[in-house]
């Protein structure tokens, strides 16, 4: 059964039950307009009351949601319809919000004030369900508020009844539920989005708001500068990104002949591109799933109050369930799953970068529930690999500004194309340099200059064979657009020092003079200055970067050549605005977490020169081989340090022998010369 065929039968399964929660959901709206008539329980009612709302808002929605609403109705008439869909969790209204987890504790009190803000967050679901037409989730989200408010209206508030029956949207994880999940990614019989591409009038903006995302001048500015690029230019563009995807399983010796689909996720508004991207693909034997698209952003903090949601249900049973059920659902999809070859991810720019608050009354999870987050991902991600086994998918990453970068936005855009689109034939033997020196090495040592405070000494595994061995991948444009690094998994047992890093943004959250001591390998100690209390600093650290562990190997060492990402990121002042993906090929960087080889280290890999790729173990991933369970973190998060920190690094040899590669700021490792180009222009 396809997943069309799977939403009708759902759909039609579920419609009465569908139209008579509906009825009675408008009856529990026409009676709790007089909040009066429950005096001691005001607030609770007027959650449901405007729970309620919402719910028939997006009945009524999904009933209007045809090709025909979108052409009927003008850009300006679209965009109200759209924000009143957001508008409750944007900054102006958030402080005000049922889904604002400090609001819905100042109402309800502690414990009923999360819960309540959760399901609300979970109801807004209600979007992407309308615009999918999902009405047989619909319906059972229906059945839950009116559980929920039956509970509230007839008795004094039991938490933990109420809690029972609103998790239940989450908790129960079942195989059907999972199952839906899993063919909106690999079955190409789910084509919402890219129907509406298709045949999208793109010299247009009105067919944006079919999508279900947030959409905002910004978005559409987007559109409107795509709209001025020469066809050859978007063409050319995507051929390439086409050609990188391919060269991913070409590098990787992979065989993409064995498959068929791919999943895309991109960011509304960059339509041109994706149109000329799904033929390119199309040539080379794959068909592409546009699974997701997503939209400007509303509100960070609304996540991020949000992110351990799921204490409020997190117990063992759920391991159990997660296990046997999503086994299930993978085995029911087997046929598409088989098929699939990996992803291709648009990330988008520009934003100031987010210093979130930090809340009291935000949900967190006990020590128990860390443990038991660390054993779902485990199990998770093993179930996920045996049916989708990284040795034969891959994936590319390629990064775009947005408006939000500012005035300059559209001289920005062009200025991260000509990054994107940087020859690999330039690069790759200069990098090859730089390994051919560090293949030598027993150690590099990495120091800071001036303020920073980075001393560290990298240990690399040894190489027993010179000629045909190598510890460094040579990266050029695939799997991460734009080219620029060369990287390796270290050794852990030597590795030690401090990594300082002045201003940085991880994840899309901001680390003021952060600071991650390792000894053989480990983070042994941490520190920043985001807020005046150390402890909060601690807490920040190991909320956002460790968790769910206690600390993080050193997963990969690269140093990053792209002097001209480095260049344009100065001449724009857009350093502090650039994802990961752009900045880490701006200078050496350090990952936390797993390596780049997860899943994947006993597959042999060459770089272009034909030797083979031997760190793609650690001391802590090769006890996969002893007990899975111990050799991941799930986690890979990239720190980088600019070239204007870096004092030098150096290739130093067991016999003590020293080589540079970088010097205060500029490369002098014979035959790299060339990358100090774009610096001395700008410079000069």
């Amino acid at each position: 059964m396809t997943i069309k065929n799977l939403y009708k039968q759902e759909n039609q399964n579920s419609q009465d039950k569908y139209e008579k929660s509906i009825k009675l959901i408008g009856d529990i709206v026409a009676k709790t307009q007089n909040l009066e008539a429950y005096p001691n329980k005001k607030d609770f009612i007027e959650f449901f009351y405007d729970l309620g709302v919402f719910i028939l808002k997006m009945y009524k929605f999904e009933k209007l949601n045809t090709p025909e609403h979108f052409t009927a109705h003008s850009t300006l008439e679209l965009m109200e319809e759209n924000e009143s869909f957001f508008a409750e969790i944007l900054p102006e209204n958030y402080d005000t919000s049922w889904t604002n987890p400090t609001h819905a504790v100042q109402k309800l009190g502690d414990n009923f004030g999360q819960l309540f803000s959760y399901f609300y967050t979970c109801i807004r679901r209600y979007i992407s369900y309308a615009f999918l037409h999902k009405r047989f989730t619909m319906a059972e989200c229906n059945e839950v508020y009116l559980e929920a408010f039956h509970l509230v209206e007839d008795n004094i508030p039991n938490f933990e009844k109420l809690k029972k029956v609103i998790t239940k949207i989450d908790s129960q994880y079942r195989v059907k539920d999972q199952q839906i999940r899993l063919m909106e990614t690999y079955d190409p019989d789910f084509d919402y989005y890219k129907n509406i591409i298709k045949n999208a009038d793109l010299k247009g903006e009105r067919y944006l708001f079919r999508f279900g995302c947030y959409i905002t001048e910004n978005t559409i500015r987007i559109v409107k500068h795509l709209q001025s690029l020469p066809e050859k230019k978007i063409k050319d563009l995507a051929d390439f990104m086409a050609d990188a995807y391919e060269r991913g399983f070409v590098i990787s010796d992979k065989d993409m002949s064995k498959k068929s689909t791919m999943m895309l996720i991109y960011p509304a508004g960059f339509e041109r591109i994706i149109k000329h991207l799904i033929p390119a693909l199309k040539k080379r034997g794959i068909s592409t799933i546009v699974s997701r698209i997503t939209g400007a952003t509303t509100n960070k903090q609304y996540p991020y109050d949000h992110r351990f949601d799921r204490a409020l249900y997190l117990e063992e049973d759920l391991l159990v369930r997660i296990k046997e059920n999503s086994e299930q659902a993978h085995k029911l999809c087997k046929e598409y799953s088989d098929k699939y070859s990996g992803l291709t991810y648009f990330e988008t720019f520009g934003e100031e970068p987010f210093s979130p608050k930090a809340k009291k009354e935000c949900l967190k999870l006990n020590k128990d529930q860390q443990k038991l987050v660390q054993q779902i991902q485990q199990v998770a991600s093993q179930i996920i690999y045996t049916y989708t086994p990284r040795e034969e998918t891959s994936f590319s990453i390629i990064s775009f500004p947005t408006p939000e970068i500012g005035d300059k936005f559209e001289e920005v855009f062009d200025a991260i194309y000509t990054i994107n689109m940087l020859k690999n034939e330039i690069y790759e033997p200069i990098q090859q340099k730089i390994i051919d020196v560090l293949d030598t090495a027993e150690y590099a040592h990495i120091k800071g200059k001036g303020s920073n405070e980075t001393d560290l000494k990298v240990r690399l595994p040894k190489i027993s064979n010179p000629k045909k061995q190598t510890n460094f991948v040579n990266c050029t444009a695939d799997v991460n657009i734009p080219l620029g690094e060369v990287f390796t998994s270290p050794q852990l047992t030597g590795t030690n020092g401090i990594l300082h890093v002045e201003n940085t943004y991880l994840r899309g959250l901001r680390y003021k003079d952060l600071k991650l001591t390792f000894k053989d390998g480990f983070v042994s100690d941490y520190s920043c200055m985001n807020f005046d209390n150390n402890e909060e600093n601690r807490k920040y650290i190991e909320e956002n970067i460790l968790f769910p562990h206690k600390t993080l190997p050193m997963g990969e060492f690269a140093i990053g050549t792209n002097t001209l990402a480095y260049i344009i990121a100065q001449k724009f002042n857009i350093l502090r605005l650039l994802p990961v993906l752009i900045v880490e090929k701006m200078g050496p960087h350090f990952a936390v977490g797993d390596t780049c080889f997860t899943f994947e280290e006993d597959k042999k890999v060459f770089n272009p020169d034909g030797k083979e790729i031997i760190a793609r173990d650690n001391e802590k991933t090769i006890q996969r081989k002893e007990d899975m369970s111990k050799a991941y973190t799930f986690t890979h998060i990239d720190i980088t340090l600019p070239y204007e920190s870096i004092g030098h690094i150096t290739s130093v040899s067991k016999n003590g022998t020293k080589i540079d590669i970088i010097k205060d700021e500029r490369f002098v490792l014979k035959g790299t010369e060339k990358l100090n180009v774009p610096l001395d222009e700008y410079y000069t």
